[in-house]
């Protein structure tokens, strides 16, 4: 098979998070598994350009990886020399697989593959849920839905990460079909010892991009009613702007000597998840969440809010705890793990045995070519 993979950016531009690790390993695994695999994306990276050859391929990790010159610096992600490839190129893939929208990126190749005839795969990666045509620009992304996005994702078959997010979807739109298969999601090679220092303080954790849909702004309300002694680390980056309100909030909560900022962590995280007793997410909106499983891959326990995807596996699995995304259920489910802390000691020995199984790369490629082939002969039908 010979699958296309278009994203708007890709690593090393880890500045977007979880769905630059995501999308590289599912490029990378088809890759082993015996598929011709090119990613087409740009040279994204934050405000500033990653410093590659744009307009030539380049082998990222054994994928050959097109980057292309962009116009636009914000999220739109202008790049007609993109547009350009994927109109002479389309048809010489299988299948086409397009990755988050609401960038020019995806929405004008997707228009372009289907205009070709070239069966296209749609990841939305969380951009089509309810909070995101409600967050920002929602005027705008409604026009655009009902003049453009409508009519182009029902010629489109859907990849979702979770059942929350099959949910969001089947709300807007009726696509040729609907396949809910995990992300891909880097652990590392060797397990760490279960064994944790011991500490005075009660570790909570934070680790993910920092952005108001994260809910870090409820959590940092809630720690004042904490009835343990604690500590917060907050590891991870996002807008310099946001990042101080934050910090003005912690000082006017009075716990701001309570948290550590440590920034971003990458080849780190893995040890810092270990060293932590429960990882925080009180999302707003997550359709599914790598650093759930990240940690739960060291032991450490997770408490999330209803609205991230994997609530429903580690409610299902007894890997953690939900609460509902305001400062009085976080209190009282914080309140509770700590009161109780046998469940934390059994997952810490249980977790990381249960997500390799689940998470199983040998398991996920087979899904991902299965569906990739479904499409072929659907279409050749």
């Amino acid at each position: 098979m010979k699958i296309l993979q278009i994203s708007a950016s890709y690593k090393p531009a880890f500045v977007y998070g979880g769905p630059i690790m995501s999308v590289s390993m599912l490029s990378e695994q088809l890759l082993k598994a015996g598929c011709q695999v090119h990613v087409f994306t740009t040279t994204a990276n934050g405000t500033n350009e990653l410093d590659v050859i744009a307009g030539k391929p380049i082998n990222i990790d054994g994928v050959t990886v097109t980057y292309h010159k962009r116009i636009t610096k914000d999220h739109s992600h202008f790049s007609p020399a993109l547009l350009k490839m994927v109109w002479g190129k389309a048809r010489e893939y299988d299948v086409i697989h397009i990755h988050a929208w609401w960038n020019l990126v995806s929405v004008l190749s997707c228009l372009i593959a289907v205009w070709r005839n070239v069966p296209v795969v749609v990841s939305a990666r969380g951009t089509l849920s309810p909070y995101s045509f409600q967050n920002k620009n929602k005027g705008i992304k409604w026009l655009i839905h009902h003049l453009l996005s409508k009519p182009l994702l029902k010629r489109c078959y859907f990849h979702v990460t979770s059942t929350q997010e099959n949910e969001a979807i089947c709300d807007i739109i009726t696509p040729k079909s609907i396949t809910n298969i995990a992300n891909f999601v880097k652990l590392p090679a060797h397990t760490i010892p279960i064994i944790k220092k011991p500490s005075p303080l009660f570790k909570l954790i934070f680790l993910s991009r920092i952005e108001e849909k994260k809910g870090l702004d409820i959590l940092i309300s809630a720690l004042p009613a904490l009835t343990f002694p604690y500590v917060l680390t907050i590891a991870g980056n996002g807008d310099k702007n946001y990042i101080n309100e934050l910090k003005t909030l912690a000082k006017d909560k009075q716990v701001e000597n309570n948290i550590n900022w440590v920034g971003f962590q990458h080849d780190s995280k893995f040890e810092l998840l270990h060293e932590h007793d429960l990882l925080i997410l009180p999302s707003y909106d997550e359709n599914f969440g790598n650093v759930v499983i990240e940690s739960l891959s060291q032991g450490t326990a997770v408490l999330l809010s209803e609205f991230v995807g994997l609530a429903s596996y580690v409610e299902k699995n007894n890997l953690g705890w939900i609460c509902q995304n305001h400062a009085q259920s976080i209190i009282e489910t914080i309140n509770n793990i700590v009161g109780n802390p046998t469940n934390l000691l059994r997952i810490r020995n249980t977790a990381p045995t249960i997500v390799r199984n689940d998470f199983s790369e040998n398991w996920l490629i087979k899904q991902y070519t299965c569906l990739y082939q479904q499409i072929i002969f659907a279409e050749n039908q």
